[in-house]
């Protein structure tokens, strides 16, 4: 039987107590979504043992920034309307686009797998692996930067280091680790020369 618990949403002074009321009461939800994470992406062995789909991590930040500029009444508010503001959301989002089907379309063609809870088979160090090690976790969060600018999310700006920070302590490292270990110095002379984000 599911524990329920509650989760608090903390938020800075300018959001008042009574735009927070009622709080987000989840009926044992993380325990669900573990379990439905651990069934649907179970990692091999051989794997960096990710255990969740990274696009999540985005998603779910972009939506939480989302939420509290709603819950806020956009409060802080620094994104200006501006026809600049929503070229650079464009530019931003096309350059994720383009970045992150760089990333897949090399990883397909060489035959390792997209998923970093299944093995891979070598290290892809030619076309946009030249310039990043991690092109498809960089397009992402480009894809975010821009539709959080053309949304004129504030929050969602803010969340992005965050969202960040998960991806590279809880995906990111965890691959690296991985190929390291399994690949040892051509993975490190790859490592040395090409840098993690850009």
């Amino acid at each position: 039987m599911a524990q329920n618990f509650t989760v608090t949403v903390f938020a800075p002074a300018v959001l008042s107590a009574q735009s927070l009321q009622p709080r987000v009461c989840l009926s044992g939800g993380f325990a669900i979504l573990s379990r439905l994470m651990m069934k649907f992406f179970r990692p091999e062995e051989d794997s960096a043992q990710v255990r969740f789909p990274p696009p999540l991590v985005y998603v779910g930040f972009l939506l939480t920034g989302l939420l509290l500029d709603r819950l806020s009444d956009r409060v802080p508010d620094f994104i200006p309307v501006s026809p600049l503001i929503m070229a650079a959301g464009g530019i931003a989002l096309l350059s994720g686009i383009f970045v992150m089907l760089a990333g897949t379309s090399r990883f397909r063609k060489l035959g390792n797998n997209l998923e970093p809870w299944k093995h891979s088979n070598q290290i892809v160090s030619t076309g946009v692996y030249r310039y990043t090690r991690n092109p498809m976790y960089l397009g992402m969060a480009l894809f975010y930067l821009g539709l959080a600018l053309w949304f004129r999310s504030s929050w969602a700006v803010i969340l992005l280091p965050v969202a960040l920070i998960v991806i590279r302590t809880q995906v990111i490292a965890r691959e690296e680790r991985y190929l390291a270990a399994k690949f040892g110095d051509e993975y490190l002379a790859y490592k040395a020369k090409v840098r993690r984000w850009f």
